[in-house]
């Protein structure tokens, strides 16, 4: 997990499904994370990769691994990310979301964020992230972010997935404040 200072305001936190930290899906979720910053939230980064395998296959207990999950649930926004294979999530999100008990993201709202080899696991998104939080009493924002190596190859990105971020940010924002009584 890497450690931001600690401010007041509302937490966001991004799970990035993917071991690797320049990865795609993890960009998306830290550019989530940077507008969110910059509308009053603290913000954190999971990093799923670096823990321990046997804790999260739940064969043996681990402060870390469990330390990463409570800071999930203290979350008021939760942006997940992962890049999708054979049009579903990675198991390394999948296992790190089996460590949550039933209703763990009952009143949180969730961004939903993925990459993929090509447009055809677009509605993975859909079909699979927003059932994995709805699963666990999560609220899945509207807007959906899905994009291709294509799109994030260079340093800026595409004008139309910036504006899908910001978007989604500013509802994650409202939602967010709104399931945590703050009306933001």
């Amino acid at each position: 997990m890497a450690e931001r200072p600690r401010s007041a305001g509302p937490l966001a936190v991004a799970v990035p499904g993917s071991p690797s930290p320049t990865s795609g899906s993890r960009r998306l979720a830290e550019a989530v994370l940077a507008r969110l910053s910059d509308r009053g939230w603290r913000t954190e980064v999971i990093d799923l990769g670096a823990l321990a395998a046997d804790a999260l296959l739940g064969r043996v207990e681990d402060a870390t691994t469990g330390e990463a999950v409570a800071l999930a649930g203290a979350a008021q926004v939760l942006v997940v990310a992962t890049p999708m294979y054979r049009a579903t999530y990675s198991g390394l999100l999948k296992c790190f979301f089996d460590l949550m008990p039933p209703d763990y993201l009952a009143g949180k709202a969730c961004v939903l964020v993925a990459t993929g080899a090509a447009q055809g696991h677009l509605l993975a998104v859909d079909h699979a992230m927003r059932p994995l939080v709805a699963s666990l009493g999560g609220v899945s924002v509207a807007i959906g972010i899905y994009a291709t190596a294509p799109e994030l190859a260079g340093d800026t990105l595409p004008p139309a997935l910036a504006e899908r971020l910001d978007r989604a940010a500013a509802e994650a924002d409202r939602l967010g404040r709104a399931l945590a009584g703050d009306g933001g």
